[in-house]
């Protein structure tokens, strides 16, 4: 191994201070982290969303037919307001009632973007392309968040000629005021499919995201008529439900079947109603007593869905307290952690329920929220996801606070996915330090070769440890900065009599994170003043 000392002296362009001397001692060959995991102060790996929707205006745009430059204003500062509390990824609602927030689809643009359903942005823009542009230069994965069944909302104004209302009556059904698709008939089935990989196929998405909405939620004395559906397409099948269960099975697996197939990297999730099935219904199912399940109710069988390998993440609705009697939180957070079947477990989180009137008093407690983001770290899921924007901006009981101050105070890098890519990139080249004109000590490095895939690091993560430390690769405490974008990063908090020994690290898209390159280690010490 080589050893180079270089002594640099730059002389400060502001009068105050005084000239900084680094000096630097590089060590180059390979090298690597300790490989421990020890207690670390908070996850270095753990997923970080929240949801952001878009029907009736609930989180953006704040209003309907805003300028398409005030909606930009409003989307950027939505999202320097997450990123500054720590999250790292976005669910963004992009179909919302068979409509679009993208130029690219099928279907008309939104009401709630431009104030008429099919009516596009003036000037135009194409919001999904500047949502995810916007996003991933903050370090936050962008998951297009569409609705599955509904094709009109109740509180719709305007519905388009070519919304498929009218376009196909014969997919419809009609109930409490919507009209739906009806997942029975083939043809629908294959239109949300090439829907999906329509989306895959023209955008730089990181992840396709459904919600709970398969079935309808049932409404006392509404009937949902899909008997005639049932009677052409149900051959095989004694029961409606078991023939409902079904039609969203195939649905699924050829929604996940159609993203392989188009872009393998981008991840598929769902955030199914919390409750599968209550064990006094079946053996498998959870120590609740819930009065409705998905799986009874809404016909969507995540469980199934997870053991056959059908979703890459899944994001259960636990929106109950730990309190509540009938569906206690910490019975679900159990049983989703047990049945995850090796994929992904994020917690969905009712941050609108915080504060709020509600039946279930145990909300009006301040700790709730966080004890909750405590026990899910505890029972080994690997993430949070909030609903939605609106209820972290409100900041109730200063939940968001505690995101900021405490959860969420440290970055943390997404989850892997090793059944979908296990080769970390190649570690950064000639990584190099010097003092800036703003006297602050900056690192710079050089972009690698493709790794064996082909994949290029997507950002970077750089750690600092004192000179006398034993360096881990566990502890977020050690990160001091992740660049996004080119190939430096600043260190303000570097300080002249700080000996110090820094690693740079390369991540590719699916978080996957390269051998460090390092350790480049720094003694710093203010120079004399000429």
């Amino acid at each position: 191994m080589s050893k180079n000392i270089k002594k640099v002296a730059l002389r400060q362009t502001v009068p105050v201070l005084c000239t900084w001397l680094l000096i630097l001692t590089l060590f180059n060959g390979r090298t690597r982290f300790e490989d421990e995991t020890g207690p670390a102060t908070a996850p270095k790996r753990e997923f970080r969303g929240v949801w952001i929707a878009t029907v009736d205006n609930i989180d953006w745009p704040s209003q309907k037919n805003l300028k398409p430059e005030k909606q930009r204003e409003e989307f950027k500062a939505l999202l320097d307001f997450h990123r500054g509390n720590g999250l790292n990824a976005v669910f963004v609602q992009v179909r919302a009632a068979g409509d679009a927030f993208y130029a690219k689809s099928a279907e008309p643009w939104s009401e709630w973007l431009t104030g008429r359903q099919g009516k596009e942005p003036v000037p135009f823009y194409d919001p999904l392309e500047f949502m995810i542009e916007e996003s991933h230069s903050r370090g936050l994965e962008f998951h297009a968040w569409l609705n599955l069944n509904r094709l009109v909302h109740k509180s719709s104004v305007s519905v388009s000629q070519y919304n498929l209302c009218y376009l196909k009556p014969e997919w419809v059904l009609e109930y409490d005021g919507y009209k739906l698709f009806d997942f029975g008939i083939p043809e629908v089935r294959d239109f949300i499919v090439e829907s999906v990989v329509n989306v895959v196929r023209n955008y730089d998405v990181d992840g396709i995201h459904f919600d709970d909405y398969f079935y309808p939620y049932q409404v006392a004395g509404k009937t949902l008529r899909d008997d005639g559906t049932f009677r052409t397409y149900g051959k095989g099948f004694s029961n409606k439900a078991d023939w409902r269960r079904d039609n969203v099975d195939k649905l699924i697996k050829a929604v996940h079947d159609g993203i392989q197939q188009t872009n393998a990297r981008v991840k598929f999730g769902v955030s199914p109603f919390g409750v599968w099935r209550n064990k006094r219904d079946t053996p498998e199912g959870s120590e609740t007593f819930g009065g409705m399940t998905s799986y009874d109710h809404l016909y969507a069988d995540a469980r199934k869905w997870l053991r056959e390998g059908w979703l890459d993440y899944i994001v259960p609705q636990v929106y109950f307290s730990f309190g509540f009697g009938r569906v206690p939180y910490a019975n679900l957070v159990d049983w989703w952690t047990e049945n995850a079947f090796g994929k992904h477990l994020y917690i969905g989180h009712a941050a609108y329920r915080v504060g709020a009137e509600d039946v279930d008093r145990n909300w009006n407690s301040k700790v709730e929220l966080p004890n909750q983001l405590r026990f899910l770290r505890e029972k080994g899921a690997l993430g949070s996801a909030f609903f939605s924007s609106r209820s972290l901006k409100r900041n109730t009981y200063g939940i968001t606070d505690s995101l900021r101050n405490e959860f969420y105070r440290l970055p943390a890098l997404v989850p892997t996915m090793p059944w979908k890519d296990n080769i970390p990139p190649q570690p950064p080249l000639n990584l190099r330090a010097e003092i800036n004109e703003n006297d602050v000590l900056e690192l710079e490095w050089d972009t690698p070769e493709a790794a064996r895939d082909n994949e290029k690091p997507w950002y970077y993560v750089l750690y600092r440890f004192d000179a006398d430390e034993r360096p881990t690769n566990h502890d977020p405490a050690k990160i001091k900065g992740i660049a996004y974008k080119g190939n430096k990063i600043t260190d303000p908090d570097a300080r002249p009599g700080g000996r110090y020994q820094y690693f740079l690290t390369a991540v590719d898209r699916l978080h996957n994170e390269s051998r460090p390159a390092g350790p480049l280690k720094l003694r710093l010490q203010a120079a004399d003043k000429e």
